[in-house]
């Protein structure tokens, strides 16, 4: 994410350069045709001598040279209206983030309900009546600890919505921010509206299925589509069973606690 912002900002700065390092040296040459001016004044008249110096303080140093045509070559990588493709990757960084906070609260709220793993494996596993007469105990004898609250299960619903809200919308915005024909697009949205890319509404759209670029002063929206036919070959959209074949073969999903079992997941103990 730093680096997005350090882009941006490099972006923004350019200008600003500019106009430091041609204002300095502007003003030394007003100095210089001011001085140039009293010279042309007073050689005539003898009168106003100056100390013989002066006319070095309206010198343009080699620093200040350099400074403004460094600048000048700057300017060639510089974009008056930005970039969309930048904001779009900086919008996908925030959204890994978000996602990545989701995921740090789902797996905490799956540890705080774990024992109902140990309860599923045990209840499985008996299949005589004194298997089943021990899995009776257990669980009279540790109903407290092993119930589980209604406020668990609102967070470990809402990390899940969450986590996959944030995942779409990371996803969308990496794959338009991917795709040039669909970035000059909007970049031109952006210029017919004498705008900045930075002022502009990005959004993604599930239930739409489409990203769309808001810009101020226009009421209508810039789409570009998601899945089927579309004008950018955009075609994103994954099966159910394909995201569940994915996620199964996923080292989050190998390591977790219903895949490896409860006591490897818990001691590390008697892992396959």
């Amino acid at each position: 994410m730093s680096l997005l912002v350090t882009s941006s900002a490099v972006q923004s700065s350019q200008i600003d350069n500019l106009i430091n390092t041609s204002g300095a040296i502007v003003n030394q040459i007003d100095r210089g045709v001011m001085l140039t001016g009293a010279a042309l004044q007073y050689a005539n008249t003898g009168e106003g001598l100056s100390d013989g110096n002066l006319s070095s303080t309206a010198h343009i140093s080699t620093e200040q040279l350099d400074a403004y045509n460094n600048a000048l070559s700057s300017m060639s990588m510089y974009t008056p209206y930005g970039s969309v493709q930048v904001e779009l990757e900086n919008l996908a960084t925030q959204e890994l983030a978000l996602m990545d906070q989701a995921v740090d609260t789902f797996a905490e709220v799956v540890v705080e309900m774990i024992t109902v793993v140990e309860v599923s494996e045990m209840a499985s596993e008996a299949s005589t009546p004194d298997q089943e007469a021990a899995v009776q105990d257990f669980v009279v004898s540790n109903a407290e600890v092993l119930t589980i609250g209604t406020e668990e299960v609102d967070t470990y619903n809402q990390s899940l919505d969450d986590i996959e809200t944030h995942a779409n919308n990371a996803s969308a915005y990496l794959a338009v921010a991917g795709n040039e024909d669909a970035v000059a697009f909007l970049d031109q949205k952006v210029q017919d509206a004498n705008t900045t890319a930075d002022q502009t509404n990005i959004f993604y759209d599930a239930n739409a299925q489409w990203l769309a670029m808001g810009t101020p002063m226009q009421r209508n929206l810039n789409i570009i589509g998601l899945s089927g036919e579309n004008t950018y070959g955009f075609d994103l959209y994954a099966s159910e069973a394909d995201i569940l074949v994915i996620g199964a073969d996923s080292e989050f999903y190998l390591t977790g606690p219903t895949a490896v079992g409860y006591k490897c997941f818990m001691t590390q103990e008697d892992c396959e």
